[in-house]
């Protein structure tokens, strides 16, 4: 009885062993992609049952001998740029780059705008106070 539990400790550590560099390339790649539910989170993070199916089904595609890429484009196939959790820069993702930049330009040109609209203008002084000035600083 002790030898076979020796024998199947010894068997379940080696088939760890052997899944460990697949679990990094499932996990690389698991932090490319975002989570389709949670869209904040990239599906190694994520918890939802469609993060988890993602992940299998990214296993699944390596342990069939898919590269990472291949993977990695059959997801974007089916779900689209969206799906990366860094995009590429081209034109359908144009404003998802330059988004931030605009609001910050657009931000900056509305507190300008307010605070010269704010600006009291100086009052004008008629001639009696004037020259009450002008003797105040004699």
């Amino acid at each position: 009885m002790r030898a076979a539990s020796l024998v199947l400790c010894f068997w379940l550590g080696a088939a760890i062993a052997q899944d460990a560099p697949l679990d990094r390339r499932v996990t690389n790649i698991a932090h490319e992609l975002r989570c389709l539910v949670c869209q904040n989170q990239t599906i190694a993070e994520s918890n939802a049952p469609l993060a988890v199916d993602l992940r299998n089904q990214i296993r699944e595609q390596l342990a069939a001998g898919k590269s990472e890429k291949q993977v990695v484009d059959f997801m974007v196939e089916r779900y689209g740029d969206f799906v990366l959790y860094r995009p590429p820069f081209k034109a359908t993702t144009i404003f998802l780059w330059a988004g931030p930049f605009i609001f910050l330009f657009a931000g900056f040109w509305a507190l300008l705008r307010f605070l010269r609209r704010r600006q009291v203008p100086a009052p004008q002084l008629s001639a009696e106070e004037r020259a009450r000035a002008a003797k105040l600083l004699e």
